[in-house]
C-alpha cells in the first residue's frame, strides 16, 4: 500500500471549559481573602465596576456617590438569607430572598450561562432524641471558642528584638543575637544549627554563643533552647530550682515519661515527699514559651456563614456581609464614554468591559446562593450537634449533600473547602460536618450511624472517667461502646483513640500513677 499525505476532515463532540467557566469554578473555591483580592484585580482593570457601600436600610451605592440614571438601573451583588423551621414545628420553606439580576440584552451575554434557578426546599429540623452523654472532648468545652485566639500582635521576634539591645555587649553580638531571634520556631525553639549559622554570617562559634546566651536571657524564660531539657533547665535556673536532684531530673525527661517512678527516684536521691514536690515544679515550667505570642502566620478566622437560633426553635441561616464583596455596575458612565467614543473599537471594548462586569456580578451571586444552599443542607443533617454537641455529629458525606441539593459532589467539595461557619458552638470548617461512621444499633439510633467524631467523643469521656487503678484496656473499651448500640472491633477503638492523642492503658496507668505522686 503506497504511503502518501491527504488531508481528513474528522468531526467529534468534546466538552471544552471556556475561560470564564473555568474561573467561575476558581471562585467557587476560593476564601473571602481570595475573593476580596480578586474583586480588587477587577475593579482596577474594568473602569465599569465599582464597589458599592451597604447603607443602614441594605441598599447598596456606590463609595463615591455618584448615582446612576433613573432609567438604566444599576447591577449588583446581593446577599441572600435563608430562615428554616427548626425542631419542634411544623415544616415550612427555606426562603430565599435574593434580589433579581438585571441582565442587558444589548450589551452581549456572557458565555457562562448558570443553570436552573434555585428551588424553592422544605424540610423539617431532625426530631428531638436521646443521644449520648459525656463531657470533655464530648462537651462544649472541647468545642474551639473564637473568643480563644491570641490577642497579641506582637511576634515572639520584635519581643526579643526590643531586649536585645539591652543585653548585648556590642553591636555585633546583638546582630547575631537578633538574627537568632528570627529563627526561633513558634514555641521558641532554635532548631537551626549553630555551625551552618556560623558560617552563614561569616562569624566563629564563640560570638555565636555568646549571642545565643544573650537570646536565652531574654523574657520570657526557656527562649532560644535546643530542646525541652534545655527549656525547663533556663526556666529552673532562673527560679533558682536547678539543684542537682531537679537537674537529675530534668536530664531523664524519657524515663517521667515511661512513669519509672522507682528508678527516678534512684538518680535523683529522694524520697517520695521530696519527688512529688519535684514534680509539681515540673509540670508547673512551660515546655513552649514563645505560644504566648503570635506568629506570621496567625490570622484570625472570619466566617463566611452565620447561623442563630429563632425564638420559634428554627435557624436563622445567613452570609456574613461584612466578608461580602460589593460590586456595581456604573451603566451612565458606560453610556456616557459610547456616546464620546466615535470609533467601532473603543465602543466594542466598552461592551466587552460591560459584559465582564456583569459576569463577574452574577458569578459571585451565584457563588453566594451556592454557599447558602449548601450551608442549609448541613444544618438541616447535622441539627442535632448545634442544638446538643458534638456528641450528636452525624455521618455525612458529599453526595449526599450534593444529590440533596442537586449539585455535584465536586461543586459541594469546593463549596465547603475554606468556608466558616459560626455558630453558638464555636467557628467551624464547612469540611468538619463531613464525617465517616460506624454502624449504631439499639435504642435512640433511628436506624443511622454514629458519626467518628461522635465515637472519638465518647472514648475520650470513658477515659477520662476511668478509675486509676482501673485504666480501661482497648477491649473493655469496645465492650462498654458496643453496649451503648456502637458496633467496634478493638482494633477500631485503638485507631480512635490515638487519633485523638490518648495513649495506650498502660500509658495512661503510668501517667495517672504520676499524676496521683505529684498531688
Amino acid at each position: 500500500m503506497a504511503l502518501a499525505p491527504r488531508l481528513d476532515l474528522r468531526q467529534t463532540q468534546s466538552l471544552v471549559m471556556t475561560p470564564q467557566l473555568q474561573q467561575a469554578i476558581k471562585l467557587l473555591a476560593a476564601s473571602n481573602l481570595e475573593i476580596e483580592s480578586f474583586v480588587g484585580d477587577a475593579l482596577e482593570a474594568n473602569p465599569l465596576l465599582e464597589a458599592g457601600a451597604v447603607s443602614r436600610d441594605g441598599d447598596t451605592g456606590p463609595d463615591d456617590g455618584a448615582g446612576a440614571a433613573d432609567d438604566i438601573p444599576r447591577d449588583e451583588v446581593t446577599s441572600d438569607r435563608l430562615m428554616a423551621q427548626g425542631q419542634g414545628e411544623s415544616e415550612a420553606p427555606l426562603d430565599i430572598d435574593a434580589s433579581a439580576l438585571d441582565r442587558d440584552r444589548d450589551t452581549g451575554a456572557s458565555d457562562v450561562e448558570w443553570g436552573a434557578s434555585l428551588r424553592d426546599a422544605e424540610w423539617g429540623a431532625a426530631g428531638s432524641g436521646g443521644g449520648l452523654g459525656g463531657s470533655g472532648y464530648a462537651g462544649e468545652d472541647a468545642l474551639p471558642d473564637i473568643t480563644s485566639t491570641r490577642a497579641s500582635e506582637t511576634t515572639l521576634a520584635e519581643h526579643l528584638d526590643a531586649q536585645i539591645g539591652a543585653l548585648a555587649c556590642n553591636p555585633r553580638e546583638a546582630f547575631v543575637a537578633r538574627h537568632l531571634a528570627g529563627l526561633l520556631d513558634e514555641a521558641g525553639y532554635l532548631t537551626a544549627d549553630l555551625a551552618e549559622i556560623g558560617r552563614d554570617l561569616g562569624v566563629d562559634m564563640d560570638c555565636i554563643e555568646d549571642a545565643l546566651e544573650v537570646v536565652q536571657m531574654c523574657d520570657p524564660t526557656g527562649v532560644g533552647a535546643r530542646n525541652l531539657a534545655e527549656c525547663l533547665r533556663l526556666q529552673a535556673r532562673e527560679a533558682d530550682r536547678l539543684d542537682p536532684c531537679m537537674a537529675a531530673l530534668i536530664d531523664n525527661l524519657d524515663l517521667v515519661a515511661r512513669g519509672e517512678v522507682a528508678r527516678l527516684k534512684r538518680l535523683c536521691q529522694v524520697d517520695d515527699e521530696d519527688f512529688g514536690d519535684m514534680l509539681r515544679e515540673l509540670r508547673s515550667l512551660d515546655p513552649k514559651p514563645g505560644l504566648a505570642f503570635a506568629t506570621s502566620s496567625d490570622m484570625a478566622v472570619i466566617p463566611d456563614i452565620l447561623l442563630h437560633a429563632k425564638d420559634d426553635g428554627g435557624w436563622d441561616i445567613r452570609l456574613n456581609e461584612a466578608t461580602l464583596p460589593r460590586l456595581v455596575v456604573n451603566r451612565d458612565y458606560y453610556v456616557e464614554l459610547s456616546a464620546g467614543s466615535p470609533d467601532e473599537e473603543t465602543r466594542g471594548w466598552l461592551k466587552e468591559k460591560l459584559a465582564d462586569a456583569h459576569w463577574l456580578i452574577r458569578a459571585l451571586d451565584q457563588r453566594q446562593r451556592t454557599i447558602l444552599k449548601t450551608a442549609a443542607e448541613i444544618v438541616k443533617r447535622q441539627d442535632g450537634f448545634f442544638r446538643r454537641g458534638v456528641a450528636e455529629l452525624r455521618p455525612l458525606t458529599l453526595r449526599e449533600v450534593a444529590e440533596e441539593i442537586d449539585m455535584h459532589e465536586s461543586t459541594v467539595s469546593r463549596v465547603t473547602s475554606n468556608k466558616y461557619l459560626h455558630c453558638d458552638r464555636g467557628c467551624f470548617e464547612l469540611k468538619y460536618f463531613f464525617t465517616s461512621g460506624v454502624a449504631r444499633t439499639g435504642e435512640g439510633s433511628d436506624g443511622e450511624g454514629a458519626s467518628s467524631e461522635a465515637i472519638k467523643a465518647r472514648i475520650k469521656a470513658l477515659t477520662d472517667a476511668e478509675d486509676p487503678k482501673k485504666v480501661l484496656s482497648d477491649q473493655k473499651l469496645a465492650d462498654m461502646l458496643n453496649e451503648e448500640g456502637f458496633e467496634l472491633a478493638r482494633r477500631t477503638v485503638a485507631k480512635y483513640r490515638e487519633a485523638i492523642g490518648i495513649g495506650s492503658s498502660a500509658q495512661r496507668r503510668r501517667a495517672k500513677k504520676l499524676a496521683s505522686i505529684g498531688q
